[in-house]
């Protein structure tokens, strides 16, 4: 079963440079400006470092 990263924009708190997108090792994660990064599927890995670095558990694998 392959896991798939998903955004729970409501733990998102939207109003700071999200600061997994800079831990995410094959650049999968966007963000623009404060809103909730977006995910670039053909780029991620399910490595899942963005998930257990998010403290708000907006990014879920």
């Amino acid at each position: 079963m392959e896991r798939k990263l998903k955004i729970v924009t409501e733990n998102c708190p939207q109003n700071h440079k999200c600061p997994a997108v800079k831990v995410c090792p094959v650049g999968a994660l966007t963000q623009e400006g404060f809103e909730a990064p977006t995910i670039n599927y053909d780029k991620c890995i399910s490595c899942s470092k963005c998930s257990n670095f998010c403290p708000k558990k907006a990014l879920v694998l």
